[in-house]
């Protein structure tokens, strides 16, 4: 039996403003929380894996490199490339979009957004990408991303086992 707590009535230790270094932190811990939501316990053992729930796209879960303290994942959507030329494989999927790089980091509970896919398809995820130029304001830019795209995937449902 698991018992979810929503990251919404945790009251954060320290009083933070937005684009801060300790509200980054907060958000790292809100992303750690949200993933571990959809995993379904432990991210320490989390495996490669596929969600799939009625209206919306199959999400993937690939697991890179397990360390000690950490795990460094792929979280993504995949898609069919629609400028393949007649050749091409349209069954497979072939783009991955979003195309999210995520460390977590276990003994602190934390996840971070590592990377980003380099372009984008989507309009929406291009003007984000490009809005922010500072290191501090990309990690935010790629984490808020992160934790809004975690709750929309708890909200339709999405679960690995």
């Amino acid at each position: 039996m698991y018992i979810v707590i929503a990251d919404s009535v945790l009251v954060p230790q320290c009083i933070y403003r937005p684009g801060s270094f300790a509200g980054l932190m907060t958000l790292y811990e809100s992303n750690y929380l949200r993933l571990q939501q959809i995993v379904a316990g432990s991210l320490v053992n989390v495996r490669d894996c596929v969600s799939r729930v009625s209206g919306d796209c199959d999400l993937h879960l690939s697991v890179m490199i397990v360390e000690r303290y950490t795990t460094t994942i792929k979280l993504t959507y995949w898609f069919a490339d629609p400028d393949a030329g007649p050749d091409a494989d349209t069954d497979r999927p072939n783009i991955a979009d979003p195309d999210l790089t995520l460390k977590a980091y276990h003994d602190a509970r934390l996840v971070e957004t590592v990377s980003v896919a380099a372009h984008h398809r989507h309009r929406k995820l291009q003007e984000l990408a490009l809005s922010h130029e500072a290191e501090l304001d990309r990690r935010w830019r790629r984490n808020m991303m992160l934790n809004k795209w975690l709750d929309y995937l708890t909200e339709v449902g999405h679960h690995f086992t």
